[in-house]
């Protein structure tokens, strides 16, 4: 049927109520909801409604009820009703409440669904909400690009995994191709490494496991004469020292101070990229140009050593 104006609601038709304690002598009572003015509740007092207004029954503004005589507990009884403050007394149809009738943050979690422990929500690429499985202890959420929601993984081992150093333990002289006697990892008391350590054979070091590394030869040396040059060679196999290359060479020379052995020192470095640590070797080499040369060595201290640092992975 037709109606002059706005037509009733048909789920909406009761209004808020508050019923209060009555405290003798009193007159001023607190709403639980703020209003403009007394016309915005009707007051019961004892199953009769109230007159509002001043030097009636009843004033209001804001939250302040204030009544034009004091009742008595145990005696009277009150209410009122929020004319303004329609309460549901059906549930709305499926599909009928939108964004707009949600209070900011009135979703709570006691209100969203049951989800696995650990799962987290994130969006697929058409913007609808996805869960993220759970990971597993260690791992961490990393993105996996536009269009994808994020993944737990496991990250790369950081930092240095392997810093290794070896040391000639006694002196030689002349050349060596390769160094292959005569040393030891470092042990003196305050030196350290870090993982597992490189091997030697024959002065043919292999590696503990795959990766970039650095690698750093250093040789002392003295001689009771001139030398015009020293080499120092670094040297890689990638087949088990079927063949080696040159990858490395420091240079330098030796002149004699006051007729007496002078020392010096000779240093060179290269980074190697070890992915098979049964054929990917390293060998140093020294090759003095004169005789005589005499190489320094010790089993107290680093005079000529070898540095492996592991940087990260291949």
């Amino acid at each position: 049927m037709a109606y002059v104006g706005n037509a009733p609601a048909r789920s909406f038709i009761s209004f808020e109520r508050q019923v209060f304690t009555i405290v003798n002598s009193q007159t001023a009572y607190a709403l639980s909801h703020s209003v403009a003015n007394e016309n915005d509740i009707r007051l019961v007092v004892n199953n009769v409604v109230q007159e509002p207004g001043s030097g009636k029954a009843y004033t209001a503004t804001g939250t302040a009820l204030t009544l034009s005589a004091a009742l008595t507990n145990g005696t009277d009884e009150m209410y009122c009703v929020f004319l303004g403050r329609a309460t549901a007394t059906s549930a709305p149809g499926a599909g009928s409440i939108g964004t707009a009738q949600l209070a900011s943050d009135a979703v709570t979690l006691a209100k969203m669904a049951p989800g696995t422990d650990g799962n987290i929500i994130s969006y697929d690429a058409s913007g609808n909400p996805v869960a993220v499985a759970t990971g597993n202890d260690g791992q961490v959420l990393t993105s996996a690009g536009a269009g994808a929601p994020p993944v737990f993984e496991t990250l790369p081992v950081g930092g240095i995994t392997v810093a290794d150093q070896w040391r000639l333990t006694s002196d030689f002289t002349g050349s060596a191709s390769p160094i292959a006697s005569n040393l030891e990892r470092v042990d003196t008391a305050g030196q350290g490494t870090i993982g597992s350590a490189m091997t030697v054979s024959s002065g043919v070091f292999t590696f503990p496991s795959t990766g970039i590394y650095q690698v750093i030869a250093q040789m002392e040396m003295d001689m009771n004469a001139d030398c015009r040059y020293i080499l120092l060679y670094i040297k890689s196999s990638r087949n088990n020292g079927g063949a080696w290359t040159e990858i490395a060479e420091g240079a330098t020379f030796l002149q004699q101070t006051s007729s007496n052995y002078t020392p010096n020192q000779l240093i060179t470095s290269s980074f190697m990229s070890i992915s098979d640590t049964s054929n990917h070797k390293v060998r140093f080499d020294v090759l003095p140009v004169e005789s005589g040369l005499n190489f320094k060595g010790s089993t107290n201290d680093n005079e000529s050593h070898f540095t492996f640092i592991r940087l990260g992975d291949v």
